[in-house]
């Protein structure tokens, strides 16, 4: 039995066979990432420390830092470990260092946040209806703020839809006009091949949790003439970019999953599919006039995101009912949870109220299979019937 086939048996046991589709939200931790781990808990030492026992845990960390870099085409020395991938975005995105922030209109809450300390800085970037930047906006606000120190923060990938954005574009725009540019790149590493050097971005960020780390660490990778301004004070780790001893352990695990994930990237082509299962079976169910089931799928997008609707039908709703199902989905970003309101993202993308109240994320990964597909399409239908007796169309079949 592999290691992927046992993880996966063990998961169904625990979980008695339900379906886990909300991999946008956290993976599950890589069997390499439990191990790195579980190794790093007898490591005594500080990697401070010059003694035998801090050259040990030095050479974890040393040896997380070469994989993370590798993971994303930097060198080591431009990685900046940090408890997350909020931290890592609030150390970017900081009014306090810029004139201006110019961020995109379906940034993550955590980039918005950020920007939003100082409103009078902040302006935003629109998106069309398939969730893209519009480029010549940020060259018109660009031009507008030509005198003046600027940070633009543009995503890699969108956490709700999936959308991938024209990142490289944009850093040329950015640097033709003297501004520079951070990318949260928190939902795209390892789904998709990521280069700092393709990129052309001063800042990158992400999270070990969405690529089969552990939850609470994560890395800002800065390009050649880039540094942080730390955020944390007090010490001297990190290049003097982040103080406060390293979360030895959760770096350790963040390594190991960022070189399993290097490994793997080829099985996003079969995660596709399944995705494109899910979508070919919401897509031949019958509608009810205007009131069909819609799927928002952006051109250009991750290749492991679904976004379905089921207007008249409130989002959290659909996702209790589906986790009544075993089907765990989720209603916009996870980090919003507990509070579920309108997707923003998909009101910035022009989509009718109808639409952005009643939209769930679907989103797998590197375990999901054909089992997963099927459980959700039959929890789905289940769903689909209520909403159509809902709308008076209880006749009608199921495809």
């Amino acid at each position: 039995m592999s290691a992927r086939t046992g993880h996966k048996a063990m998961q169904e046991t625990v979980s008695e066979k339900r379906a886990y589709l909300d991999w946008n939200a956290t993976a599950p931790l890589r069997p390499e990432a439990r191990e790195a781990m579980t190794a790093a808990f007898d490591v005594v030492g500080n990697p401070s420390s010059v003694h035998a026992e801090g050259r040990r845990a030095a050479a974890i960390l040393r040896d997380a830092r070469d994989a993370v870099a590798e993971l994303v085409g930097a060198a080591s020395d431009r990685v900046v470990f940090t408890s997350g991938g909020t931290e890592a975005n609030a150390t970017c995105v900081r009014p306090d260092l810029y004139d201006r922030i110019i961020v995109s209109a379906v940034e993550h809450d955590s980039v918005k946040a950020a920007a939003s300390v100082d409103p009078a800085k902040l302006c935003v970037i629109p998106v069309d209806a398939t969730g893209e930047i519009d480029l010549t906006a940020l060259d018109r606000l660009l031009d507008e703020t030509a005198a003046e120190r600027v940070l633009v923060s543009v995503m890699l990938a969108n956490n709700e839809v999936g959308t991938i954005q024209p990142i490289s574009e944009a850093a040329e725009l950015c640097h033709a006009h003297g501004a520079a540019i951070h990318c949260d790149a928190v939902q795209a590493v390892g789904k998709v091949p990521v280069s700092m050097a393709a990129l052309g971005v001063d800042f990158l960020t992400l999270s070990a949790h969405k690529f089969g780390g552990p939850k609470g660490v994560g890395a800002i990778v800065c390009g050649p003439a880039a540094a942080v301004a730390p955020l944390v004070r007090g010490g001297g780790q990190e290049w003097r970019q982040r103080a406060g001893t390293e979360n030895l352990i959760g770096i350790a695990g963040m390594g190991a999953a960022a070189r399993a994930a290097a490994a793997g990237m080829d099985d996003w082509t079969r995660v596709a599919a399944l995705r494109d299962r899910i979508e070919a079976f919401v897509g031949k169910l019958p509608g009810v006039g205007a009131s069909a089931p819609v799927l928002i799928a952006p051109g250009c997008r991750l290749s492991n995101t679904a976004a379905v609707a089921l207007p008249g039908l409130k989002a959290d709703m659909m996702v209790m009912t589906l986790d009544l199902e075993g089907v765990a989905v989720s209603a916009g970003a996870a980090c919003s949870s507990g509070k579920v309101k309108r997707s923003s993202v998909l009101e910035a993308m022009g989509a009718p109220a109808a639409i952005a109240d009643a939209t769930i994320r679907v989103s797998l990964g590197w375990e999901t299979g054909d089992d997963d597909v099927d459980r959700f399409c039959t929890a789905f239908a289940t769903l689909y019937r209520r909403w159509r007796q809902r709308l008076g169309a209880d006749r009608l079949e199921v495809a």
